[in-house]
Formats: structure tokens, C-alpha cells, sequence
């Protein structure tokens, strides 16, 4: 075959370092579109992003070209410094050092997004742990709590 072609659609979630709530609705959706723009730069396109305070979700197709990790990478570090300079209480701000990603099937791509976009609602009920933890169970991934919060 010629050519390489690939369509996975993942969900990506991580935290603020201690879960801080530090996102701040003023400048949220800016966020978001920078996101957009690292993962464009990377070859694909975000299909949803939310965030709450403390945590963060988005769904986008992996690219063929580039690892989990080093998109993950690129995500987190320019995300970082962009945090930073929006606020000079925001110098220190990191994103915790690990994350979670899913396999989101073509069939649940609707039902995922739709997922992601009730963060602020589902989040008055349910805290980002428990919600990880669910998640982390949905897809069969075993954890040991000692070490998936930092």
C-alpha cells in the first residue's frame, strides 16, 4: 500500500500539578483555541476541548507522525507558558507529569465530544478523581493510586 492512513481519535485528560484550581473561566476558551493550534501544528485538528478549574479534556485524532508522548509534550509545555503569561500568579503553573489517554472508537465519537462538553455541569457532582478513576476502569487500565495523583 502506497500510502500510510490512520484515524484514531483518542481522550486526552490531565490536571493542574495537585489538581490546583487554576484555569480561570476568563481566559479558558483561549486556551482552548491555543491548544487547537499546537495540535494543527502537529497535523490534526481538536474535535472537542473543555476544562473545569483543575483539569482539562480534549479529543482529537493521534497523527500518524508523532508519538502520544511527544504530542502530550508539545501540548503541555505550550500550554504551560502560555498559562504563565496571562497572569503574573500564574508564573509557576504546571500541569501535572502525567496524563490519560482513550481509545474513543468512531462509533462514540459523538457521545465523547457530547461528554466533553458538560465538563462544568458533570463536574458539580463529581469530582476530577472520581471521574479519572472511572475512566482509568471503563478501559480496562490498571493503576495504583499511590501513583496517579502528583
Amino acid at each position: 500500500m502506497p500510502q500510510s492512513l490512520a484515524n484514531m481519535l483518542v481522550h486526552l485528560v490531565f490536571s493542574t500539578k495537585a489538581r490546583a484550581p487554576l484555569l480561570d473561566d476568563a481566559w479558558r476558551d483561549d486556551l482552548h483555541g491555543y491548544i487547537g493550534g499546537v495540535i494543527r501544528r502537529c497535523n490534526s485538528d481538536l474535535l472537542a476541548a473543555n476544562s473545569v478549574a483543575d483539569h482539562i479534556h480534549l479529543c482529537f485524532a493521534l497523527p500518524r507522525t508523532i508519538t502520544v508522548a511527544e504530542l502530550v509534550r508539545e501540548i503541555k509545555t505550550g500550554s504551560s507558558k502560555w498559562i504563565q503569561d496571562q497572569d503574573d500568579r500564574l508564573k509557576g503553573f504546571h500541569w501535572q507529569a502525567g496524563y490519560g489517554i482513550f481509545s474513543v472508537s468512531h462509533s462514540q465519537k459523538v457521545a465523547v465530544i457530547q461528554y466533553i462538553a458538560v465538563q462544568q455541569k458533570h463536574h458539580r457532582q463529581v469530582s476530577f478523581q472520581d471521574e479519572y478513576r472511572r475512566l482509568l476502569e471503563k478501559h480496562a487500565i490498571e493503576y495504583d493510586e499511590r501513583y496517579v495523583w502528583d
